[in-house]
């Protein structure tokens, strides 16, 4: 018998200093059963960065040919690309040739490390990609904001997101290793 997605609710509120955006989202993220609560909740989070009402999660781990959240035009075109872990450069370029913007979130201290001194040199070509990355202890806060239902409030402003529950709040900061214009695209 197969396992199943676990669903969690989110209610998020977000207030984008920088883009002068506010909005209200209910979203439901369906945890694939081989994918972390960390990773789940940097997939939120990323979700969280680039809020907009035509973003929307795609079946993630399910589709190989997908990234993990994708902003589409009016033609089905897409606008951004947002993908989590640390791909190959071939799935990169494909995501590159494919969206206007990507947006890469790379977790897990020392493996990122190592992908990212062997793959920099091959990704510098690729205008449109951002590498944004997250350190394991801030990931780790991140992931105490987990629960089947969220409520949460995220104000983003100046290169940082503080992200509060009733219980917890933390403010994030992502390093940026590869800067591809990714703010243009969000506004």
């Amino acid at each position: 018998m197969a396992l199943k997605a676990t669903i969690y609710k989110a209610a998020v509120n977000i207030a984008d200093m920088d883009r002068n955006f506010f909005y209200d989202a209910n979203l439901t993220l369906a945890q694939h059963p081989s994918e972390t609560e960390q990773r789940m909740m940097l997939r939120l989070l990323a979700w969280i960065c680039h809020a907009d009402e035509r973003l929307s999660f795609t079946r993630g781990l399910s589709a190989e040919d997908e990234p993990e959240i994708w902003r589409k035009n009016d033609h089905s075109g897409i606008e951004l690309w947002v993908e989590l872990g640390l791909p190959d450069e071939k799935r990169l370029k494909k995501a590159c040739n494919q969206s206007r913007t990507v947006v890469l979130y790379a977790y897990g201290e020392r493996a990122a490390k190592v992908w990212w001194s062997q793959v920099q040199n091959k990704v510098s070509q690729f205008s449109n990609l951002s590498v944004r990355y997250i350190d394991d202890e801030l990931l780790a806060q991140l992931v105490s904001f987990c629960q089947r239902n969220m409520v949460l409030q995220a104000t983003l402003q100046d290169d940082a997101i503080w992200l509060s529950d009733a219980q917890n709040n933390v403010e994030i900061h992502f390093e940026e290793w590869k800067d591809g214009n990714w703010k243009q695209a969000v506004q």
